[in-house]
């Protein structure tokens, strides 16, 4: 490791060390931000019954044509921005402003870290359906050292990614004049975390550091990487790194962008969402069929570092890339509880071995500095990790 055993994950202080698994799903309330009841049941369970039952997406729909009606421009020029990766969430949101409700989306782009085959065909596959799309790809150098960092300081090589998914939009808002930005879904009610914006259609810059940056953020990381000699002092000039930023206020004031939810609007169900990419822009599920970790085969595929994204969460919390796959499906009424838990056990903390190689090649890390890193998160877990003679174990699953 670069440093003495640290994390800069302040997420991880405010765990209960009382492990409670939802009575209704399958996720614990080890999740960041997540809430339960005094019966037992999460805030993403909540939100869903809300979502299925109590709301008149009707009148939303109807909320929304209002929106659009503001910003729609009739000589074709574009009214709105769609970060798209063209997976099957953006495909849902972009092809529906465009074909559905005639907006013109200018669609963005921010690159994975290395782009698997079957994430790159959709992604061709997507712009051909008549988008125009903007593919921005980081410094590569500046980009892999930030990921290493993360790794180590977060335990999640994958955070850079995060920052310019969110900030890119924004500069491109900025620069082409375009004030309606489009994200999918509010993660934060949808899978488990803050309420604030449930009743909201938009969210604000200044809730990214929190929600999305596990409570640091660029300049920390770029601030340890100078100390410990990975960035040199060339590298860290003032705009080395503005696409891992927002835009500076007094860009953001002349344009004064809206970031909106899609799924304010229009009932979110990610299984819906695959159907309609699949139609639409002949979107591809995983050719190996499913990605390791889950049973799913047609949700974050772009990516050959996604799965250690999901296997670093089962490290710090003791929740994977399955639980959170079967969470959403249980709320959506696809899979029972009973059935749900199998799923989990089964295949949650599967070890994503297909791009190992290449994820330490990426980092330029050592398998066994890997598993240092790897162990030092888990030391931090005692209520969810002991350390065996051979192997460490996970002491609470669902039931």
């Amino acid at each position: 490791m670069l440093f003495p055993k640290k994390t800069l994950d302040r997420q991880l202080t405010k765990r209960s060390e009382e492990v409670k698994f939802c009575r209704k799903c399958v996720v614990s309330n080890q999740r960041p931000r997540i809430i339960f009841d005094e019966e037992g049941v999460c805030s993403a369970c909540h939100y869903a019954e809300i979502k299925h039952n109590g709301i008149d997406w009707k009148k939303k729909e109807e909320m929304l044509c209002d929106l659009l009606n503001k910003y729609r421009l009739k000589d074709g020029s574009y009214d709105c921005i769609v970060p798209a990766s063209g997976g099957k969430d953006s495909v849902y949101v972009a092809h529906q402003l465009k074909y559905k409700y005639g907006m013109h989306p200018f669609t963005v782009t921010w690159a994975p870290f290395m782009y698997t085959d079957i994430g790159w065909e959709n992604y061709i596959n997507f712009k051909d359906q008549g988008f125009d799309n903007l593919l921005c790809f980081p410094d590569g150098k500046i980009h892999r050292k930030l990921s290493r960092l993360a790794f180590e300081l977060l335990g999640d090589a994958w955070e850079p990614f995060a920052y310019g998914q969110k900030a890119y939009a924004f500069h491109i808002a900025a620069k082409f004049n375009v004030p309606l930005i489009f994200y999918g879904e509010n993660g934060e009610i949808e899978y488990g975390g803050s309420t604030k914006n449930m009743e909201k259609s938009v969210e604000q810059i200044t809730d990214w550091k929190n929600f999305y940056y596990k409570g640091s953020g660029v300049d920390e990381l770029i601030q340890y990487g100078l100390e410990a000699g990975l960035f040199n002092k060339e590298e860290v000039k003032e705009n080395s790194f503005s696409l891992y930023r927002p835009p500076l206020p007094q860009e953001l004031e002349k344009v004064k962008p809206e970031m909106h939810w899609f799924a304010f609007y229009k009932k979110w169900v990610p299984q819906e969402n695959y159907y309609y990419a699949v139609e639409h822009t002949g979107f591809q599920a995983n050719f190996d069929g499913r990605s390791e970790g889950t049973y799913s085969k047609y949700a974050s595929l772009d990516d050959k570092t996604d799965g250690f994204h999901f296997y670093l969460a089962y490290i710090k919390f003791g929740i994977g890339r399955a639980t959170s796959d079967v969470a959403h499906e249980i709320r959506d009424g696809h899979l029972t509880r009973e059935e749900g838990v199998s799923l989990v056990r089964r295949y949650d903390g599967e070890f994503p071995n297909k791009y190992f190689k290449e994820f330490l090649d990426y980092l330029s890390i050592s398998e066994n500095e890997f598993w240092e890193v790897i162990d030092f998160y888990r030391s931090l877990s005692p209520h969810l990790w002991k350390k065996g003679v051979d192997k460490w174990e996970l002491l609470h699953q669902v039931r």
